[in-house]
């Protein structure tokens, strides 16, 4: 095989005119303003039993717990993608630190956001390779591999965490039907480690599997350079095996991935809690973060953008501490944490990106 790198389209992920001019920044916002609106009033539009929010008595001072749960988590995940990306880097004396903390910041975000607006939560990674192909200076292989085991590694880290609070906290919250729903859920965790460790020890295996379903899509005429499709998909998952073992056998860089992840799926299990509290609820500290694992492994197979609908209805398990009255105002608190402020987040980052770049231009041309 050709040591030469295949041309990689990557218009194929990303219009190659997309977030080049305001109008279609200011669009690309309002149009998150409509999906947060209409997802809101299905999540939350029945609302008859909510209590007037000038009556809700919320003890405030048990959200700046929840807030600095959100705020070190999400440190915890841009920490991991620079530690990956300084490892990944082909000279590291020369790794720009401070760069490389912006580009896992914004790697973070979007893949966040794009996994909250799609279903099954399919559209983070695409946008987040591509985007790293595009800014990190790692190679294509690299700039793949690194989010890709950024959520093989967050996956790993919240099955440990299920598995020790179904082994020793399951007593605790009584409930069989949610425990066995949630380790059904568990599977569905597990299908990408499993699947990314094949391709990482059978690349061989793995790329005739692609070829032949390469051949089979040209025969139905959906993929039309066939040769060339399969040319760059052995290069692609060669360079991708190659960076997945590098990251493996990297000393010490495996493990504190997975630390990593497991410190941010703990905080995130923990602002329930604090949301309740909040609230006036009454619940032991445990039995809630238990309740709340489950609930997200229980919810993790439904197929709706940031798992809307069904977890709403479940985290009524969690929330069902409350009375009725306030139970709809810590729902919105708690998907707000879990949701919503990824959706904004999205475009802020989308118009950031849009600033630096004028930025830029303005200096390239005033510098000639």
């Amino acid at each position: 095989m050709s040591e030469v790198a295949p041309d990689i389209n990557d218009k194929a992920l990303v219009p190659k005119k997309l977030f080049k001019k305001p109008l279609l920044i200011i669009f690309f916002i309002l149009l998150n303003v409509a999906v947060i609106a209409i997802t809101a009033a299905s999540e939350f539009g029945n609302s008859e039993n909510a209590a007037a929010l000038s009556e809700v008595q919320i003890q405030w001072w048990f959200l700046l717990p929840a807030i600095a749960c959100f705020v070190v988590a999400m440190i915890c995940e841009i920490s991991k993608y620079v530690l990956m990306m300084r490892e990944m880097a082909n000279d590291k004396s020369k790794f720009d630190h401070k760069r490389a903390h912006k580009v896992a910041r914004r790697t973070y975000l979007l893949g966040r956001y794009y996994d909250n607006i799609t279903p099954a939560a399919i559209g983070g990674q695409p946008f987040q390779i591509y985007y790293m192909r595009k800014n990190s200076g790692l190679s294509h292989g690299a700039s793949t591999s690194v989010p890709i085991f950024g959520m093989i590694s967050g996956q790993i880290g919240f099955i440990i965490i299920a598995v020790l609070c179904f082994l020793f906290g399951s007593l605790s919250i009584n409930n069989a039907v949610l425990i066995g729903t949630a380790c059904f859920g568990l599977l569905f965790y597990a299908f990408w480690p499993v699947t990314v460790m094949i391709a990482t020890f059978l690349p061989k295996a793995t790329t005739e599997i692609i070829t032949i379903v390469v051949k089979f899509l040209a025969k139905l005429h959906i993929v039309k350079k066939k040769d060339e499709t399969i040319k760059k998909t052995e290069y692609e998952v060669n360079e991708y095996a190659k960076c997945v073992r590098k990251i493996l056998k990297t000393k010490g860089l495996f493990a504190k991935t997975v630390i990593l992840s497991i410190v941010f799926h703990i905080l995130v299990s923990m602002i329930p809690f604090f949301v309740l509290t909040a609230f006036g609820g009454q619940v032991d500290f445990l039995p809630c973060f238990v309740t709340t694992v489950a609930v997200t492994s229980a919810v993790y197979f439904v197929p709706t953008p940031g798992n809307a609908g069904a977890a709403e209805g479940t985290f009524y398990v969690v929330f069902s501490a409350l009375s009725s009255g306030y139970v709809f105002w810590a729902m919105l608190v708690w998907r707000f944490f879990s949701y919503y402020i990824y959706i904004m987040m999205g475009p802020i980052a989308y118009f950031s990106m849009y600033l630096e770049r004028k930025r830029e231009e303005k200096l390239n041309s005033h510098g000639t």
